[in-house]
């Protein structure tokens, strides 16, 4: 009940058969049927004239030497002997139940061994004018429900065809193309958007192409200065100098980084996860981090590898790093892959959580001054992930640390073969 195609088809059917009720009730109250005295005596009459032509004319009328054997109608029966009764002509006459080969039967005794049969005509059958209502109803509502459905469907089409379209706006945060046909308002919301679009588009590409330009522009003036500082004679001013140097370096490089995995678009290909996270695992042993593969499950994705490599190296280095000791835990099952990666760090205050992922976001900059970094690792890893159409999960451990879990849709493991 909740969708507007189910709300409009409910609308056009209570209104259909709310009309076709209130115009039938009003027919069957200014024009109603015969009451079933007056029929019941019409009846009489016609049977008491039919008899009394058999009787005159005995070899005209094809008599029956027994009654109707169908089953009796006891009710109507008894109505059509006491009319009878009333006009003077007592009759045992029978009245038997309609078949579905034929109508109901009136059995008229017109000689000691004849019986005259004829079939009813006159009353309806004595079930109620209401229950035939009702029918007539049921029969309209059913009717008006097909073509609610129907018009329905029709009319919120093209709103259907908006909202898929906006669901599939790619991780690039710009929405595709939207056809603009339809009713003028469609057409005009389309158009609306796909003009959004564009300029979304343009903004985003001219935001890239000035945090290239700044993080190119930036490497002239720091090797610059990294010349001039060479040549500072005091050597612990010396060291400060190149150590600002080294982390004004590091966030040109990471700017650049990230506009380079912002625009990338290399070919996916099928790629063993388990036999992926072992290797910079590995990798990231040789180099010195407090890393462990504790438990790994067969996994496959279809993403691009160098892409995905640089980002899993970038959460497992921050696990590593931040969180003094990290540990790494692959699962898997038939939709998605999940990398857990916990450290034993000191976590990140609740009311940061949702920060992380943004550029150049430390949790802790004054106490975290002396470990190497510009704050993208997170962010180029998210943008990597949201890529290959998974996501990136950061919460605080029950017992202290940051899990991280990074899900990405399985593919099909005969398709990677």
């Amino acid at each position: 009940m909740s969708t507007l195609r189910v709300k409009i088809a409910v609308l056009l059917v209570v209104a259909i058969v709310s009309v076709v009720g209130v115009l039938t009730a009003v027919v069957f109250y200014m024009f109603p049927p015969p009451k079933p005295d007056h029929q019941i005596a019409q009846l009489a009459q016609q049977v008491e004239t039919l008899a009394r032509l058999a009787r005159n004319a005995p070899a005209s009328a094809s008599l029956s030497a027994a009654p109707a054997a169908d089953q009796t109608d006891d009710v109507m029966t008894k109505w059509l002997r006491a009319a009878l009764a009333e006009r003077g002509t007592p009759l045992d006459v029978t009245v038997t139940l309609p078949t579905k080969d034929r109508g109901g039967i009136i059995s008229i005794p017109v000689t000691p061994n004849g019986w005259l049969l004829t079939p009813m005509s006159g009353p309806p059958p004595h079930s109620g004018r209401w229950r035939i209502l009702l029918r007539w109803l049921f029969l309209i509502t059913v009717g008006a429900t097909a073509i609610a459905v129907f018009a329905a469907r029709r009319m919120v089409r093209p709103l259907a065809l908006l909202e898929n379209a906006v669901a599939a706006v790619g991780p690039d945060a710009t929405l595709p193309v939207l056809p603009e046909r339809g009713p003028a308002e469609v057409r005009a919301t389309a158009k609306a958007l796909n003009s959004l679009s564009s300029r979304l588009k343009a903004a985003m590409e001219s935001r890239m192409r000035l945090v290239a330009a700044a993080g190119h522009d930036l490497r002239t003036p720091i090797t610059r200065m990294r010349l001039r500082a060479e040549f500072v004679e005091n050597d612990e001013d010396r060291a400060l100098w190149l150590r600002d140097l080294d982390e004004m370096e590091r966030i040109a490089d990471s700017a650049i980084l990230l506009v380079r995995e912002e625009s990338a678009k290399a070919p996916p290909e099928f790629i063993r996860l388990d036999a992926l996270v072992a290797d910079i695992v590995d990798e990231l042993k040789s180099q010195g981090h407090d890393i462990a593969l504790l438990h790994s499950t067969a996994a496959t994705v279809r993403t691009g590898r160098l892409a995905l490599a640089r980002a899993l190296r970038n959460i497992m280095i921050n696990a590593a790093t931040h969180g003094q000791r990290a540990q790494v835990d692959i699962a898997s099952d038939a939709q998605n892959a999940r990398i857990i990666i916990i450290d034993e760090g000191p976590g990140i205050a609740p009311h940061l959580l949702g920060r992380v992922f943004e550029p150049f976001f430390r949790a802790d900059p004054a106490r975290r001054q002396h470990i190497p970094g510009a704050g993208l690792g997170l962010t180029i890893a998210n943008e990597i992930i949201q890529r290959a159409g998974g996501t990136i999960e950061i919460a605080n451990g029950s017992n202290g640390g940051l899990v991280q879990i990074v899900t990405l849709p399985q593919a099909a493991e005969s398709s990677a073969a």
